[in-house]
């Protein structure tokens, strides 16, 4: 059974993996800061073969702000962060968000 865990999300990662942009509803955000970060593993051991060597599905919580505002606050304007929750599923090469507060 497939349960939908977010929107659609485009993700810029650095060399780590770790998200430094993305695009989502049709705006750019900056990521500000990692706050936590996890791995899901499928149960492999109810499964044949050899374990995974990468996880299933990576979360990572983070702190960002539209584009736009990352500019008007180097200025010392505009909005604070937003926090959200990203989630890539490393075999599809997919990523989905869950916005956590504003």
């Amino acid at each position: 059974m497939n349960r939908v865990y977010g929107d659609p999300v485009e993700v810029q990662a650095r060399e780590d993996g770790r998200p430094a942009r993305f695009a989502w509803r049709g705006r750019r955000y900056a990521v500000r800061d990692l706050i936590d970060h996890w791995v899901v593993n499928r149960e492999w051991w109810q499964e044949p073969g050899p374990v995974p060597e990468l996880p299933e599905l990576e979360f990572w919580l983070v702190e960002a702000v539209e584009a736009v505002e990352a500019v008007r606050a180097a200025a010392g304007q505009g909005q604070p962060a937003g926090s959200y929750e990203l989630r890539r599923d490393v075999a599809a090469g997919t990523w989905t968000l869950r916005r956590v507060t504003d």
